[in-house]
């Protein structure tokens, strides 16, 4: 792990643009699945664009969540049909997307609750494979074993800079290159949405995109 183009991330869930810039941009990419649960993070919610503005995605989780819980052991609750809701603002949103179609396919039996995990972690990373390889992104994700309070020499420690807290500002070597979106008619363009709004509004397109977004 002691590369300079090596990459540690936080585990998220359907994470947003500057998150997969992040990914095409280093050598080595490492995702953190030792650390304790973090509220109000990305790592059970993102963030997608509606008729109705900005929308959050939340997964609920097993009660008796806190700080003080290692995030490999988060449950996912299942108590309420929340996938199916999901999956269903998900099509409300980019139905007329113009790529919705082409990889709802792929995404909805992660989505919809088709096929379930128990584990936050667990369901992250599967998503995140499917998302790598509709991007066409040939990235291999190696995920921690042990916790480091500071990241080893040599490794770009973003788990916490990729946050819904922080202001793209606080990332100088990421830019949010405008694309077309399913409501830009009628919002102005909405920076740094999930990986889902770029795949929807620009398919294959996609990876051009990040690779603007990467200064």
């Amino acid at each position: 792990m002691n590369s300079p183009h090596t990459v540690l991330l936080s585990t998220q869930f359907c994470p947003p643009v500057q998150y997969f810039a992040k990914i095409l941009q280093y050598e080595t990419v490492w995702v953190e699945h030792r650390e304790n649960y973090q509220k109000g993070s990305y790592r059970n919610r993102c963030h997608i664009a509606s008729a109705n503005g900005l929308l959050r995605l939340s997964i609920p989780l097993v009660k008796g969540k806190n700080h003080q819980t290692p995030i490999w052991e988060v449950r996912i609750d299942y108590k309420t049909s929340w996938p199916a809701k999901q999956w269903e603002a998900i099509t409300y949103a980019y139905g007329s997307a113009p790529y919705f179609e082409e990889y709802a396919a792929y995404l909805a039996p992660l989505l919809n609750g088709d096929k379930r995990f128990e584990y936050l972690c667990e369901y992250n990373a599967a998503l995140l494979k499917v998302f790598l390889k509709l991007l066409n992104l040939r990235k291999t994700i190696h995920y921690t074993e042990d916790y480091h309070f500071s990241a080893p020499e040599g490794v770009l420690d973003l788990r916490q800079i990729i946050s819904p807290k922080l202001e793209l500002s606080s990332d100088p070597h990421f830019f949010s290159e405008s694309y077309p979106q399913v409501f830009n008619y009628k919002y102005p363009f909405m920076e740094n949405l999930s990986i889902l709004d770029l795949l929807f509004c620009t398919g294959p397109q996609a990876l051009l995109v990040l690779q603007k977004n990467s200064r």
